[in-house]
């Protein structure tokens, strides 16, 4: 007669080893979200930066000499749905297209000056510059009286992509090293009971937490000087700014995000819970703070908390000292 099967006896290895991973995946609320919810938040990110649309507008700037001339283009530009039109002074223009939030700055300088009625201004490595280009020639071009221009092409060391990119780079590394870095230390020392030893020495608890931000310093200067120095031999990139408000700004920058490292270090428990905190801190700003492309193709609603995150701060600073030589005031 067969003994009867043990219904709770164990499946073959491989089985109950494949239930046991699975089981401890859905266990970890960390590893769902980052299996099924980030995928999503950075579609919806990047869908948001990159949306299409019909007629979807160029953004353009008319920036004109004289305000009697200024206007009638301005109307006929503004009937054209592929254009966006504002009207601002030359020099903001000019900025604001090298920081990547315009694509094309129209100038019409004085009727007596002897210069063609328009000049177009943009970045000829830039496909969205032709685009805008293009559609505003086509507009002028369809007027009753017809305006001739010509080209002033922005290809300056300042101006392209590579030094809007350097800063943004730089930012984007003290934010690492100061989030991930400082965390990762303190939730070791917590796992391996290192703090409880610690404290049993004649060791104040603000020198425990000001040595994380002061060994920052040490790694800060060779840290920020390598990124710059290799933008500098390899693309060339300009530093015009004072190094002084550099450091100044790196200083600053590098102890919020360490602040915000001690913060995650001291409330969790696990290496695994530090890395789910940290990337939920930093990947929004990854992503919304403008270090790769103007934030400014984000709805404008979003524009406020934006400006309010500190990596955004950081990466405007950095290219207005750089790339603009602004002073540490600014």
């Amino acid at each position: 007669m067969a003994e009867p099967s043990d219904a709770n006896a164990p499946g073959p290895p491989l089985w109950e080893l494949t239930v046991a991973r699975v089981k401890e995946v859905l266990r970890d609320p960390g590893a769902l979200l980052w299996t099924f919810g980030f995928p999503v938040f950075l579609m919806v990110v990047l869908g948001l930066a990159f949306r299409s649309s019909p007629l979807a507008p160029q953004r353009i700037v008319l920036a004109c000499a004289s305000q009697d001339a200024c206007g009638p283009l301005a109307a006929w530009l503004a009937q054209e749905p592929r254009l966006s039109v504002q009207r601002a002074p030359l020099a903001p223009a000019l900025r604001d297209m090298a920081r990547g939030k315009l694509d094309l700055v129209i100038e019409v300088p004085h009727a007596g000056s002897g210069e063609p009625a328009v000049v177009y201004h943009y970045d000829p490595t830039r496909r969205e510059a032709h685009l805008a280009r293009l559609a505003a020639q086509v507009a002028l071009d369809d007027r009753p009286s017809a305006v001739p221009g010509r080209d002033r092409l922005h290809t300056e060391r300042g101006g392209r992509y590579i030094d809007f990119l350097m800063p943004g780079v730089v930012a984007l590394n003290l934010m690492g090293s100061g989030v991930w870095g400082i965390g990762f230390s303190i939730v070791e020392q917590r796992r391996r009971k290192l703090m409880r030893q610690l404290a049993t020495t004649p060791m104040r608890r603000s020198d425990f937490l000001l040595s994380y931000m002061f060994s920052r310093l040490v790694f800060l200067v060779p840290e920020v000087a390598l990124l710059f120095g290799f933008g500098a031999l390899a693309f060339d990139t300009p530093v015009t700014g004072s190094w002084f408000a550099i450091a100044v700004v790196s200083v600053v920058g590098a102890f919020a995000f360490t602040g915000i490292g001690v913060l995650i270090g001291s409330r969790v428990e696990s290496s695994e819970a530090a890395a789910g905190w940290a990337n939920c801190v930093m990947m929004p700003m990854w992503l919304l703070s403008g270090v790769f492309f103007s934030y400014e193709l984000f709805p404008e609603a979003l524009h406020p908390t934006i400006r309010a995150m500190p990596l955004t701060a950081l990466t405007d600073a950095l290219r207005a000292v750089t790339n603009e030589a602004a002073p540490l005031a600014a």
